[in-house]
């Protein structure tokens, strides 16, 4: 170990000469105007964090820590997240808090809502954390959801990107039957991968939620 009265080495600076390819600036290509993105204004983000704090309302946009944010807050949209904001499963790829969670907010809907006719929204996307604690895995939640927002919103068209339930086919249904315009459920990624990276999820039994959703009358999956 140094003593204190050791010294940092410091590593002269040297110039950084770039290695010879043969590509000259005139030759890259810029980058395309659908890559760039203005910066959102502090502002922005803070008023919707703030409103959707005081309403009990969690997203995905914030609570994953998605690079997105401010893009999305900005034009007044965002990912609404149910039951908590506490996962109880751990997903490598994913930044969501995992733990116990807290009891499920009944004024949930009922501000997803009012939040959503604030911002305008006639298309709503809405997820949930795994709730593996639950004996119906956060499905109710889901119907109430659709319930608030269609006597909030009349015509609201609504996604649902729900978990897997663990394969409950009785959990699936009781989603289907609030009729969502759009169900959606995320492999993430290949079968050779899932076991290392999604926490207690199984590649076959995300195809099997997919397929059943089909087979129960989804519209659109």
């Amino acid at each position: 170990m140094l003593g204190a009265s050791a010294h940092k080495i410091r590593r002269p600076s040297v110039p950084f000469s770039p290695p010879k390819s043969g590509l000259t600036a005139s030759v890259l290509s810029p980058f395309p105007a659908w890559l760039k993105r203005p910066l959102p204004t502090k502002g922005e983000i803070a008023t919707l964090k703030q409103s959707f704090r005081a309403a009990g309302l969690h997203t995905v946009c914030e609570s994953a820590s998605c690079p997105n944010i401010g893009d999305c807050f900005a034009r007044r949209t965002a990912t609404f997240m149910i039951n908590g904001n506490i996962c109880t499963r751990a997903c490598r790829f994913c930044d969501v808090e995992s733990g116990r969670p807290l009891p499920q907010n009944p004024r949930e809907p009922e501000e997803l809502a009012k939040a959503a006719k604030n911002l305008g929204l006639r298309y709503i996307v809405v997820t949930s954390v795994n709730r593996d604690d639950l004996e119906d895995g956060g499905a109710r939640q889901f119907v109430l959801v659709a319930q608030a927002l269609r006597n909030e919103i009349p015509g609201i068209q609504i996604e649902f990107l729900i978990p897997d339930f663990e394969g409950q086919r009785d959990a699936l249904l009781m989603v289907l039957e609030s009729q969502p315009d759009v169900l959606n459920h995320n492999l993430e990624t290949v079968r050779r991968l899932t076991s290392g990276v999604r926490s207690k999820a199984r590649y076959d039994r995300s195809l099997e939620v997919l397929r059943r959703a089909s087979q129960l009358g989804a519209t659109r999956v």
